[in-house]
């Protein structure tokens, strides 16, 4: 019997019990922390104007990162940083079990309910249609079948003792290349559509309530395409329109917060891989793990800065500046104001990209007062300048926003 991979093999842990004022408080936000001070803006040249994208990677302290970039358009890596550098796949591995599961098969015949199975899959992570097909259709053997099938130098089956964790397969930066150059340069047409039209259409959720639009999906303007990967945060997954609900915890015999000799199994790892640009123009592969500890919005916001760094042939930055947020359960709402318009939460502390801002309703979570909101042009949808990490009511340098937002 398989032991089943989740996302996160390290059980979540729960909040402890609110008072009735400040459960009150949550229906419109829950404040966790007192804000950090000063933006983390865009860089900006001496006539206050956006500078270029900074030229050096930049990898926060205390990541260990995995890095390449393959230029489809001239046939050359960009970057590549610990390319053979092997990593716990987390979801990445969902590539080959889909992969392997179509090998033989064109999409336009298989059954209806593996139709969804691999579509919620590769859209939205879930993580039960990952088991099906690990459990049925070898586990580890899979991973074995693709290395040989692909040429891949660096993936290998999860170690001994780990062999019902699809999640732990190891793979690489360049190796990741490798798949998304088999799906898009040599897979069959049908193949290569039914896999990247599922990656394009990325749900923001993930099935798990995570937001998995970070790295690839928060850095670039469309076209992407992205798979994302993330493992051992013990946070809740707050994404969505309902409450928080607890991270998936492993099934089975829950696997042990240790190492291994090959690849890490402890730290959390945020990953973020796909395409960029038009035509999939550039491959991106960007693997991290984090130190022990560190709060998903924190891996999520060291992942995008990480991201945004890389010289990524065809692709176009959205427009706007990047600032802080502090609490948990912070809000984003269809309007400037507190209602029945939530959108969804954001990951605790995570920095957002802000595209204007105007005045709504005054909201009040004391000590502070403010009647000015945020537009988060990646959300489509508000949050008050509360939470955004700056002193001023009023973000100093965010344009006002224009009647259509």
């Amino acid at each position: 019997m398989f032991r089943i991979s989740r996302h996160s093999p390290t059980p979540a842990r729960r909040t402890p019990p609110r008072t009735l004022a400040a459960a009150l408080l949550a229906l419109a936000f829950t404040c966790a922390a007192l804000p950090y001070s000063g933006a983390a803006a865009e860089p900006r040249t001496a006539d206050g104007t956006r500078s270029a994208a900074p030229r050096t990677l930049q990898v926060p302290a205390g990541v260990s990162a995995g890095v390449a970039v393959f230029d489809r358009q001239s046939g050359t890596f960009t970057e590549q940083l610990n390319a053979s550098a092997t990593f716990r796949s987390a979801s990445v591995v969902k590539l080959l079990l889909a992969l392997d599961f179509l090998w033989n098969r064109s999409p336009g015949g298989i059954p209806d309910a593996d139709r969804a199975r691999l579509d919620a899959m590769l859209r939205s992570s879930q993580d039960s249609a990952a088991n099906h097909y690990w459990s049925t259709y070898g586990g580890p053997a899979i991973a074995d079948r693709m290395i040989t099938r692909l040429g891949l130098v660096d993936t290998a089956r999860p170690p001994a003792g780990y062999e019902g964790y699809w999640g732990y397969t190891a793979i690489s930066a360049r190796d990741t290349v490798t798949i998304y150059r088999h799906i898009l340069e040599t897979a069959p047409a049908d193949v290569r559509d039914f896999i990247m039209q599922r990656l394009r259409q990325s749900t923001r959720c993930a099935s798990d309530s995570f937001d998995q639009h970070f790295g690839i999906a928060a850095a670039f303007n469309r076209p992407w395409a992205v798979k994302q990967g993330w493992s051992a945060f013990s946070a809740e997954g707050t994404c969505g329109t309902g409450s928080s609900t607890s991270a998936r915890t492993q099934a089975g015999s829950a696997a042990p917060a240790t190492g291994s000799a090959d690849v890490d199994l402890s730290r959390p790892a945020l990953h973020t891989t796909g395409t960029v640009g038009t035509g999939d123009r550039s491959i991106v592969a960007v693997l991290t793990l984090h130190p022990d500890g560190t709060s998903y919005g924190k891996a999520y916001t060291d992942l995008g800065r990480l991201t945004r760094s890389l010289n990524v042939p065809g692709r176009t930055a959205p427009t706007g500046t990047w600032y802080g947020t502090w609490g948990s359960d912070v809000a984003v709402r269809n309007d400037p104001a507190l209602g029945d318009n939530l959108l969804t939460r954001l990951p605790a502390g995570v920095e957002v990209l802000v595209g204007c801002q105007k005045k709504g309703q005054a909201v009040s979570v004391p000590p502070y007062t403010n009647d000015w909101w945020a537009y988060l042009p990646q959300y489509g949808g508000y949050v008050t300048n509360i939470y955004i990490s700056h002193p001023d009511d009023q973000l100093p340098d965010v344009p006002l926003c224009t009647e259509q937002h």
